[in-house]
């Protein structure tokens, strides 16, 4: 501040003394031809001026609310618009983040997710990556930023103002996250891709020194989409500078036009109110200009022609009257559904066994201390059958009925199925331990100087029958840089279709996106553990346990002596007939056999 005062005092001092010259004849202070010096000092005390807050152009509104604001939202629940994005452009957003003011937990703000030109999940859709709002502390780096397939984004070009160290997931630094934000997707210089989060107390700055890959079929599309995903949070969208896919809404308040129900039962049982019957159901309402709500039942008014009180279709009515804002609209909206009234359920049989009742699992050291663990069941092939009141029977469709896990124990183990409304009837399973053969491999994964990139490089693909269980030992080689920089074993059919990929470090993964299922890790410090992961002995254990499932469990014996496991259970996307794995890496190589 002194130093800009000198400087004002000075600029003060040159221009009332050339205002002097300028009354004197022949005085050039206005002229064209006046001194290059005189508008070098003038440029200069202009950009002494200049503020590092960047001036916003072309912003229009575009107002609406993303995610719950109980702040119940999961992670990939609830979605912005989509905002298209051309080469050479630059997206400026505006928006309020919430976040639970009774939660800590440090990752519970935002995610902004780029992807290619396509809507996301269709066919084709691809992302770079995620980054989020968060900058952790060095142990927990890589998990606020994350790429798919190559690992775009990579987290070595991101800067934050506000670090958080989180312990047990919490700290209480994550409130300074929320407020007004300004959020900046440059695509407008020749060599570099540049993002800026920012709400005056916490900055997140990413930038890479190379443009963004095209990712689309076409391409001559260089266009790439931009939505935003809360999670634990809500955001309340302001401006933006591009218009999205399916308009921009107003603040203006909007009259209800349409709507779709959503979440009909199909049946319901003969004396069961209505409002009890349907407090389930919820309604995607569409207001002018486009924008969209989803609304619960109670916000809702249903009835039901004809009466209720006997078995039958009927037809739901449910009415709106309700502005976007929450005030008496002009006209209400109705919509319609049908559903089936049903005598109340009995009794249930097991009519068709399950096409599988024999399951396996295999102990290791990753699982030996569960003393809890079950097996999902697998209501493949069964049929139950109902009986009603009225005596009359008919199939239930297995998406209506809950199951009981399955102890993972040896022996007879009984499965409980259930209606909604409690009727139940068991079933037996058989469990085993599933025994383990060795796999003998002998290439080498991966280039020897840990330069392989993500999914660069695998093994040949192993097949794991039903009940199998198959080992492969490796020495597990790192760059150390971070702790994905390791082994990935890649669950897949015989076609090389993904199932899953499971890293060495905790972390889950499905086409790029995390995939959750029941998973841990004794890796500790983050740091010790890499250290010793150059050099590692790993064993890597791949069960197909006979319920639709896999499990995958790793010993691994660091080259610094200490001995970690990491073990991922009930990995529910895989076909039991047709379960292959590889092992790939990611910045590591892998030696089987003797070196």
């Amino acid at each position: 501040m002194k130093k800009f005062n000198k400087i004002i005092s000075v600029y003060s001092s040159i221009v009332l003394g050339l205002l002097a010259l300028a009354s004197c004849e022949g005085g050039e202070l206005y002229d064209v031809n006046a001194p290059d010096w005189i508008s070098d000092k003038i440029q200069e005390i202009e950009d002494a001026n200049k503020s590092d807050e960047e001036i916003l152009e072309g912003m229009q509104e575009d107002v609406y609310t993303i995610g719950s604001t109980d702040f119940s939202t999961g992670w990939w629940t609830a979605f912005s618009k989509d905002y298209v994005v051309p080469d050479g452009q630059k997206w400026n957003a505006v928006f309020n983040l919430h976040i639970n003011p009774d939660d800590n937990t440090y990752y519970k703000n935002f995610a902004l997710v780029l992807s290619n030109d396509m809507e996301r999940g269709g066919d084709g859709y691809k992302e770079y990556g995620a980054i989020r709002f968060d900058v952790t502390n060095d142990t927990i780096a890589f998990n606020s930023q994350w790429g798919s397939d190559f690992y775009y984004l990579p987290f070595k070009y991101t800067t934050g103002s506000l670090i958080l160290s989180p312990t047990d997931n919490l700290d209480a630094n994550v409130q300074s996250l929320g407020g007004k934000v300004t959020l900046t997707v440059d695509r407008t210089q020749a060599d570099t891709f540049a993002i800026k989060m920012t709400n005056g107390v916490a900055t997140k700055t990413y930038k890479q020194p190379y443009k963004l890959p095209s990712l689309n079929e076409d391409a001559s599309n260089t266009n790439i989409r931009c939505f935003l995903v809360p999670e634990g949070s809500y955001i309340d969208f302001q401006q933006t500078n591009i218009v999205p896919i399916g308009g921009l809404t107003s603040a203006a308040d909007k009259n209800p036009e349409s709507m779709e129900l959503q979440n009909v039962p199909t049946e319901v049982g003969v004396g069961t109110p209505l409002e009890e019957a349907m407090a389930g159901v919820t309604a995607k309402v569409t207001f002018e200009e486009g924008a969209t709500k989803d609304v619960t039942a109670s916000e809702l008014q249903f009835s039901a022609i004809p009466d209720i009180n006997q078995p039958g279709e009927k037809t739901l009515v449910a009415i709106y009257n309700k502005t976007f804002q929450g005030n008496n609209c002009d006209s209400p909206i109705m919509a319609s559904a049908t559903f089936t009234m049903v005598e109340k359920i009995v009794r249930i049989d097991v009519s068709t066994k399950p096409t599988h009742t024999q399951y396996y699992y295999y102990v290791s050291e990753a699982t030996q201390s569960l003393t809890n663990r079950t097996l999902a069941f697998d209501p493949t092939g069964m049929k139950v059958t109902a009986t009603y009141a009225d005596g009359s029977t008919r199939e239930i469709d297995n998406s209506k009925l809950s199951f009981s896990a399955v102890p993972a124990k040896e022996g007879s183990q009984n499965v409980t199925i259930s209606t909604s409304d409690n009727v139940t009837v068991t079933t037996t399973i058989n469990v085993t331990k599933s025994t383990s053969s060795e796999i003998s491999y002998s290439e080498t994964v991966g280039k020897t100087d840990n330069t392989t990139t993500f999914l660069g490089a695998f093994s040949d693909n192993f097949q794991v029958a039903l009940g199998e269980t198959k080992q492969i030992s490796f020495k597990n080689y790192t760059d150390k840089a971070h702790n994905y920089h390791n082994f990935l074993v890649v669950l897949r059919n015989s076609k090389n279709e993904e199932y899953a990929t499971l890293r060495a470090d905790n972390w889950a993964l499905k086409n790029g996106s995390e995939y959750t299922c029941i998973k841990n890790g004794t890796q500790g410090d983050w740091a010790t553990w890499l250290s010793g992961m150059n050099g590692a002995e790993v064993t890597v254990y791949v069960t197909n346990c006979g319920n639709g499932t896999a499990d995958v469990q790793a010993i691994m014996h660091g080259s610094t002596g200490k001995t970690s496991t990491q073990y991922y259970l009930g990995v529910n996307t895989i076909k039991t007939e047709d379960l292959y794995f590889a092992l790939s890496v990611e910045k590591a190589h892998l030696v089987f056999g003797n070196e």
